[in-house]
């Protein structure tokens, strides 16, 4: 993690909320060497020109993808990200990042019939694709998750992770559009920060922890971030493969 990569690119992170990060992909970005920007949607930041960046990361939000009316941004953003992935930018989305993915590729984007928020299991899939972007990922692990909406698989995109909850949790668009519906890039101030601004959903259903159980889940740090370095060193191989 800590060998800078042979070439600095550009990546750019599109945040909605304060509270919610990049925490461990910055961390990892950063100790490659990599140039870091940022669009704060929340700050009323403009963003940079299509062309000015490699890699482009999506990040969380308590809003839905639908909500044009409350965050006018968001169409500016969808359309930021459909150009992006039109350009064949490196592009991971994050929870609401994947869901603006999924919706820009043409799936549709809808609350699910349950929450899922705490510490649950995913199933990756047993697929080339999944073997690509998660090489020696466990099966079955343990990861973050705080969403009430799901998505329909994109058309061309392939699925890559399941969950009882939910049935779309990853998937890939290419070889450098990924979407990630749960949270790999937690840490322990991430998580207590999203306890800490969205508690209140923290409300009584069958996938739905406890602000205790959240916190106190601990072990599950170390394998998520071995995951997420895992997807993250994939990403950056074939983005300095092709090239500005």
């Amino acid at each position: 993690m800590r060998t800078k990569s042979p070439r600095k690119l550009r990546v750019h992170f599109l945040q909605h909320v304060a509270f919610e990060g990049p925490a461990a992909i910055a961390e990892w970005m950063s100790a490659r060497g990599h140039r870091l920007t940022s669009t704060h949607f929340y700050r009323g930041d403009r963003l940079p020109a299509v062309g000015s960046v490699d890699w482009l990361v999506v990040m969380g939000g308590p809003m839905n993808v639908y909500e044009h009316r409350f965050h006018p941004w968001l169409r500016e953003e969808k359309r930021f990200l459909a150009d992006a992935i039109a350009a064949k930018k490196t592009v991971l989305g994050v929870c609401l990042g994947a869901q603006l993915i999924a919706d820009v590729l043409g799936g549709k984007v809808y609350q699910n019939m349950d929450k899922e928020i705490g510490w649950m299991p995913v199933r990756f899939r047993g697929e080339k694709a999944t073997e690509v972007f998660f090489r020696g990922t466990p099966r079955k692990m343990t990861v973050f998750h705080w969403h009430g909406d799901t998505f329909d698989l994109p058309p061309k995109a392939t699925l890559l992770a399941s969950s009882p909850a939910c049935v779309n949790q990853a998937f890939a668009f290419g070889e450098r559009v990924v979407g990630l519906q749960f949270h790999l890039e937690t840490t322990l101030e991430s998580v207590a920060a999203l306890v800490r601004h969205c508690g209140k959903e923290l409300t009584r259903g069958r996938y739905i922890q406890t602000a205790k159980q959240i916190i106190r889940h601990s072990e599950n740090f170390a394998a998520n971030r071995e995951a997420l370095w895992g997807l993250l060193r994939g990403l950056e191989t074939k983005t300095i493969g092709r090239g500005r």
